[in-house]
């Protein structure tokens, strides 16, 4: 599962990277290994929650060795699918996979009743919400950059007005997002206003110290085009989200596999386990094999296939998609950061006019991935729990 997660996830941080040719695809590689490890080992919850999301009532299975082969199941499950998923070059979330593999055991394990469908339901709810707002607001902020810099006859000077602010943006939600999105803040034990001072005070210095170079370099004759500052921000938003995805992500591998080795140790169950490092280490070296071996194929159409990219588009993709998710999180909404990214892609394509034109084959495809992730994922893991129970007994 941590293999596949790295395959498939890579791509939500450094394809638009590789799309604008900001990055090489192997740097791009790099980098994701590097930062998804430091991610899934450092800040990866210690704390892992053994039933992804809490989608079912495991109290209500009187016996642990039957919720062990359940987790199992489901790791399994949704490992096949992510995989297939990864071999057709497309997208999907590994956190819908697993919460998908948890509703099939749970239908089979303890019926429906044990399946927390309220909280299906704000799932897929979420499912909806992500891609529609990340690409509004990726449509409404590539606008905002195309009429303030890039359409302006004086685009050298509109970029030394406007890039200040959204380098402080940038590095504000980053920042904010390091420690409210991922379990860093936990660790320093620093939520609300607290975890709000320091994005403040880095966006404050991003602000004063981008002013600052870009008038020197208008001065100087030395600054012509705004696609320069763009590729140092989207290197940077891709840089956070690869770190991203290796501290929450690992949950989706390791969160079972803690309950499994809980269960064993234990001979009880529980809704969360610890996570020692070594285990959310091997969780990372996991995911960084996944990026290196298959990483490249979901890059690739994320990357190429859905709308032609340049660094702004490419930024436009990576702070959208980080804006939406941080607000969504902050307002309790579960949400994946594969419907973010796409969605993001979507609404630059979009905002681009004639020339913006989508690739719908392939969109349509990716939507329907999507949509039959949770049912093809639960009936797995059913068939797998129900194989497994009758070659046990």
């Amino acid at each position: 599962m941590a293999w596949n997660i790295g395959a498939n996830d890579c791509a939500n941080a450094m394809a638009s990277a590789v799309g604008a040719k900001v990055i090489t695809l192997k740097q791009a590689l790099i980098l994701a290994t590097i930062l998804t490890f430091l991610g899934a080992t450092f800040v990866g919850s210690h704390v892992a929650q053994t039933i992804r999301k809490g989608i079912i009532d495991a109290s209500a299975i009187s016996d642990p060795k039957l919720i062990w082969i359940g987790l199992l199941s489901a790791l399994l499950a949704a490992a096949l699918w992510v995989c297939l998923s990864t071999y057709k070059n497309l997208p999907v979330s590994t956190t819908h996979s697993i919460v998908g593999a948890m509703i099939g055991v749970g239908l089979v394990a303890g019926g429906p009743k044990i399946v927390h469908w309220g909280q299906v339901a704000h799932i897929f709810i979420s499912w909806t919400l992500t891609p529609i707002l990340s690409g509004l607001a990726a449509f409404f902020i590539f606008k905002f950059i195309d009429r303030t810099i890039l359409s302006r006859m004086d685009s050298a000077g509109g970029t030394a007005v406007t890039s200040p602010f959204l380098v402080a943006a940038t590095v504000f939600i980053v920042t904010l997002s390091l420690f409210l999105e991922t379990p860093l803040g936990r660790k320093f034990g620093m939520k609300g206003v607290e975890a709000a001072i320091v994005p403040t005070i880095a966006a404050l210095a991003g602000y004063v110290i981008c002013r600052a170079i870009l008038k020197a370099k208008l001065r100087k004759g030395e600054f012509s085009l705004p696609e320069q500052v763009f590729r140092y921000l989207q290197v940077m938003t891709s840089c956070y989200v690869s770190f991203g995805t290796g501290a929450n992500d690992v949950a989706n591998a390791m969160g079972p596999l803690a309950g499994m080795y809980f269960i064993y140790s234990t001979g009880t169950m529980a809704e969360e386990a610890p996570a020692p490092t070594a285990l959310l280490a091997f969780g990372g070296v996991m995911i960084c094999v996944g990026i290196v071996t298959w990483g490249h194929r979901v890059i690739e159409t994320m990357g190429s296939k859905i709308t032609e990219l340049t660094s702004v588009r490419g930024f436009t993709v990576e702070f959208s998609a980080a804006t939406v998710i941080l607000v969504a999180s902050m307002m309790g909404l579960p949400v994946s950061t594969t419907h973010a990214a796409v969605g993001a892609f979507v609404g630059v394509g979009l905002a681009r006019g004639l020339q913006g034109l989508l690739d719908l084959r392939t969109l349509v495809n990716i939507f329907v991935y999507w949509l039959v992730t949770v049912p093809i994922a639960a009936a797995t893991s059913a068939v797998i729990y129900l194989g497994l129970i009758a070659f046990l007994s």
